[in-house]
């Protein structure tokens, strides 16, 4: 009877109305409409045909006039004045789950192989808040990787987020590809922002490849698509990872890249009427970057190990998305052009990426041997045009003496082949013999 009662009044207070709107004009990316009843981030739906039932989904981004303004997800080709719009009064949600896994999926959470979703899948918002900072447990346990120069230099914890910072063609794609193929992780999430659609082709057949896919779930937004579905796709697969942590897994998320995230807020944001500062970018960009990345990292249940690549124009690292972005995570990793010249590959340069929690996590023995390596590397590159040009006379300083002598074995440490698998044990263990016995 209690239960019935229940029902009944849950019935009563249930909002039976549908509220819809006419679109009123549409400037640019922009489309102005007169009603419906709605509020920010809110999903609408654009009628183009009323008797094909044939609709365009649209997000509330802003108000003018008392008109709602909305941007659509998808291209809009149809549209007249007059089109009705009807309001959805929820935000966008996916559905998420198991099921998911070794899937291609686009900003909706739909799979682009235009398969079906499978069943038993739970609906969850894209857009969440970050978690209670006094809820978050410190990071105090490494992650593999599988790549040495991270694992044993730039030790990298379950829950942290780091930055990859690099120019065009140096190799961020192939790093992401060999991380997702060897770290411990439980499940890998990747979202592809902005990429050209044959380079999204190339990254799951080469980069990732089967063994790295039937362990992950790729999210991906084309460069051309609309500015929505790009930004979308970055709170989507943020949503995915958040999922997978709530059920206490340490998930390995990767998004590539921030820069293309932060360009399609400028767009919106350009449309919507802010002001341009910085380069063109407007002040929402600077505002939900740090709410976006700090989604990730440490809760109570599970962790999501975060690592995002960041488009550095000209190589410029204090340009202003890469100096934000920079400020906000745990650690950045620097892919330097002039090592991807020389052929050492993956190109880190090890003395411009910093781990800010390495020392939490790692042995006294293993930082010891990462801080020497460190050293020999700075004093032989601080002296290297004197010794190229043969201005240096061995003897003359005992330091650089050590440097020149350790030199081609810390190349040949810092390079990794594609196909190679290192454990975190291996990395280690051949980092602390090489400063030791000179070898490894």
């Amino acid at each position: 009877m209690l239960r019935a009662l229940d029902l009944i009044h849950k019935i009563e207070l249930l909002d039976s109305y549908k509220r819809f709107g006419k679109v009123k004009r549409v400037v640019g990316l922009m489309i102005e409409s007169r009603g419906p009843e709605s509020s920010i981030g809110d999903l609408c739906y654009i009628y183009t045909d009323v008797t094909k039932k044939i609709k365009i989904p649209a997000e509330v981004v802003g108000f003018k006039d008392e008109n709602v303004l909305l941007m659509p997800y998808l291209h809009v080709t149809d549209l007249s004045p007059g089109s009705i719009v009807e309001a959805t009064e929820a935000p966008l949600k996916i559905e998420v789950g198991t099921g998911l896994i070794g899937k291609v999926i686009d900003a909706f959470g739909q799979p682009l192989d235009d398969s079906h979703l499978p069943k038993g899948l739970a609906k969850v918002p894209t857009d969440q808040s970050p978690p209670n900072p006094m809820k978050r447990p410190p990071i105090h346990e490494k992650i593999e990787v599988g790549v040495r120069v991270i694992d044993s230099l730039l030790t990298v914890g379950k829950g942290q987020r780091v930055g990859i910072f690099a120019g065009s063609g140096v190799g961020k794609s192939t790093l992401m590809g060999m991380i997702a193929r060897n770290t411990n992780a439980d499940i890998n999430i990747i979202a592809l922002i902005g990429e050209r659609g044959r380079e999204v082709r190339e990254f799951i057949d080469r980069d990732l490849g089967p063994e790295g896919l039937k362990r992950s779930i790729v999210i991906v937004a084309t460069s051309d698509q609309p500015a929505l579905m790009r930004l979308k796709a970055a709170y989507t697969a943020t949503a995915v990872a958040e999922y997978f942590r709530e059920r206490g897994l340490n998930v390995m998320f990767m998004m590539d890249s921030v820069t293309r995230v932060a360009m399609a807020q400028r767009e919106i944001g350009l449309a919507v009427g802010e002001p341009p500062t910085t380069k063109g970018y407007t002040p929402s960009v600077f505002a939900i970057l740090p709410k976006l990345l700090e989604r990730t990292g440490t809760n109570e249940s599970g962790t999501i190990t975060a690592f995002y690549t960041v488009l550095v124009d000209g190589d410029d690292l204090n340009e202003p998305i890469s100096d934000t972005v920079r400020g906000i995570l745990d650690g950045h990793i620097v892919l330097d052009r002039a090592l991807a010249n020389k052929g050492q590959f993956p190109a880190i340069n090890v003395l411009k990426s910093i781990s800010r929690v390495m020392s939490q996590i790692v042995d006294e023995k293993h930082r010891i041997a990462a801080a020497k390596l460190r050293e020999l590397l700075s004093t032989y590159l601080n002296s290297e045009d004197l010794i190229n040009i043969g201005a240096y006379k061995k003897g003359s300083s005992r330091e650089i003496d050590e440097a020149i002598r350790f030199y081609p074995k810390i190349i040949s440490y810092l390079k990794q082949n594609v196909e190679d698998k290192m454990t975190i044990e291996q990395s280690i263990h051949s980092l602390i013999q090489l400063m030791e016995k000179g070898d490894f």
